[in-house]
């Protein structure tokens, strides 16, 4: 267990990368910047990172950066939630090569992470603070910004191999290259375990099946004209154990399938100075629920979300950008089982408009407004600023931030025959941070502090006296995140990070007033350390160490801390061929997520990786 008073100069250590050496980032304004004019947290898993981790579940890449918590009910691929410094989890938004992917048929438009494997994953930009001036609804504790691989010049092929506890198979396989006006890509991945069994305590294990692939292709027609299309596609196969009341072992199972689209036109008009991109983006997203396998499904979901997205950037001198831009997007929801069918969709269309300027050199300043009107509850308008400064050309960031979030009601919520309510308002947000980063050492040493502050309001949660959902809740966070990357010599590579998040409930006159909020635990830690022997062996380790929580709002259903070790080896056979293995949970902790769900004990896998 880990104690609020824990020294932050013990713990500042753990953000995956050297991320400050990944200098352009594109979640903060929804275009390429680079991280000087950034005045956000903003943390980078790069391809090296998620290769040398061996990682197979993206979660567990995430819970290694500052201000994450998750929960999962159990098994691989399960229910899967992701808290952004003490946000609920459906105040997440998660993109997915620049698609926004929150399901429109989840209660609260969450995003289940349990399927989302790191298969040929390349990229992760975790933004932390709210920041709907460019990400519109849900944007309230942050952004996660997954990105598979682009093309390579000329030709390129990856694929690797592996097997391990439990039947665990997994393998993937991707090949890109460019040729005159056309640069493309195409992947798959696929993974099968038996699992464990996600109740805590159970006997029968519950296993799932992944298949995922990408494709892209991007026609470049002339200097300034351009052609963009993107594909994802997960299929899951999950066995998964009753959560009608208490977890039990079960029959159950749910199949998901999620379907991922873009197209976009890109345009550069006054030699390069006004930049212009026009997409359509879509996402499928059905799920079916079996009580038995091998039946017709008992009950099932399907949300779809078809936008339009129009964005401009005008850089009339090198100090001053504009960006502007319209969306329209149309959330549709579906329903049917135990003997009914339902179904709802809106329409929001959203304006913004942004401005980063350069005054003078070493500030970055960036102002934005954004306003959505929902065709349910009116119109909401956000405003965000952040500014970053260096005195000495990047060895030293000050960086300020003030965001505003809003999530519009899930349509669940607003048109649930049993417990919707029409007349709810979005919930707001006002976010504040101010942090620093400072190079050391050429650039040998990292270190980053970031202190935060969210106010939420108007949170939608379930009324037991109307029995329908309201704008009920009013919570806080506030906290400190530190992350460091160390190099000291060439060959090994340290990072860390650290985050005391306080999140609780500030409803007046709730019982729960005070109390902190659920599964999110107030101390976390990681620590990843990797070196690269002479004779080409790579070995490294990583440490993450997580504080109690409580797993529900009264606080009265404890779940204790944990700390966990994993080591991993890799070793390459000639130009093109690795052999490489890891061992999760060196240690065989018990612990929990969730309560009354199990986790995984000692387990150890190996594979084989071939590059061209």
């Amino acid at each position: 267990m880990l104690k609020t008073g824990i020294s932050l100069a013990a713990l500042i250590v753990a953000t995956p990368v050297l991320a400050q050496d990944d200098q352009i980032v594109v979640t903060a304004s929804g275009i390429a910047q680079s991280r000087d004019e950034v005045g956000q947290a903003i943390t980078v898993i790069d391809a090296e990172t998620i290769e040398t981790r061996q990682t197979i579940d993206v979660v567990d890449l995430l819970a290694t950066t500052p201000g994450v918590r998750f929960s999962r009910n159990g098994s691989v691929g399960s229910q899967t939630g992701v808290s952004l410094r003490g946000a609920e989890t459906t105040q997440t938004l998660v993109l997915i090569d620049g698609v926004k992917v929150n399901d429109p048929s989840g209660i609260g438009d969450g995003y289940d992470f349990g399927p989302l494997l790191t298969g040929n994953i390349k990229r992760i930009e975790v933004l932390r603070g709210s920041n709907s001036v460019v990400h519109g609804s849900q944007a309230i504790g942050g952004v996660v910004n997954i990105m598979t691989g682009v093309p390579v010049e000329g030709f390129g092929a990856n694929a690797s191999i592996d097997y391990g506890y439990s039947d665990t198979l997994s393998a993937k396989a991707d090949v890109s290259g460019t040729s005159g006006i056309a640069a493309g890509g195409i992947g798959a991945a696929y993974f099968r375990t038996d699992g464990i069994s996600s109740a805590a305590g159970g006997t029968e294990r519950d296993g799932t099946e992944n298949i995922a692939t990408n494709a892209r292709l991007t026609l470049n027609f002339t200097e300034a004209l351009s052609l963009d299309l993107r594909g994802y596609y997960i299929h899951a196969d999950l066995d998964y154990d009753s959560f009608f009341g208490a977890p039990a072992d079960s029959s159950d199972v749910s199949k998901m399938d999620q379907y991922v689209g873009y197209a976009g036109l890109n345009l550069a008009l006054l030699d390069g100075k006004l930049t212009n991109r026009a997409a359509v983006t879509y996402l499928r997203n059905d799920r079916d629920y079996y009580f038995v396998r091998g039946t017709d499904p008992d009950y099932g979901y399907s949300g779809t979300n078809l936008r339009f997205e129009y964005e401009g950037v005008y850089a009339p001198v090198d100090q001053a950008k504009l960006v502007f831009g319209y969306e329209h997007e149309r959330p549709d929801y579906d329903f049917f089982g135990f003997g009914d069918t339902a179904s709802a969709r809106i329409n929001i269309d959203s304006v913004y408009g942004l401005a980063i300027v350069k005054p003078f050199t070493g500030l970055a300043v960036t102002g934005g407004v954004r306003h959505d009107d929902h065709s349910q509850f009116g119109g909401a308008t956000t405003f965000g600023a952040n500014a970053n400064y260096s005195p000495n050309g990047g060895a030293t960031n000050v960086r300020l931030s003030y965001g505003e979030g809003f999530k519009a009601p899930s349509l669940y919520q607003l048109y649930d025959t049993f417990s919707g309510n029409a007349a709810l308002r979005p919930e707001r947000s006002k976010s504040y941070d101010v942090g620093f980063d400072q190079s050391l050492d050429g650039g040998r040493a990292m270190l980053s502090v970031t202190a935060f502050r969210r106010d939420t309001r108007n949170q939608i949660n379930y009324d037991n006296a109307t029995f329908t959902y309201g704008n009920l809740d009013r919570t806080r966070a506030k906290g400190v995140e530190a992350s460091i990357a160390l190099k000291p010599v060439d060959a090994l590579t340290v990072t860390g990070s650290y985050s005391y998040v306080d999140a609780r409930d500030r409803s007046a006159g709730s019982a729960n007033y005070g109390h902190r909020l659920a599964r999110r635990a107030a101390n976390a830690v990681s620590l990843s350390a990797d070196y690269v022997w002479s004779f080409g062996l790579s070995t490294g380790a990583t440490v993450t160490m997580v504080d109690d929580s409580f797993d529900n709002a009264a606080n009265t259903r404890r779940l204790d801390g944990y700390a966990l070790a994993g080591v991993r080896a890799s070793m390459p056979l000639g130009e093109h061929l690795e052999v490489y293995g890891r061992i999760d949970n060196l240690f065989d902790e018990t612990y929990a997520t969730a309560y009354g769900y199990g986790t995984y004990g000692r387990s150890a896998y190996g594979g084989v990786r071939v590059r061209f």
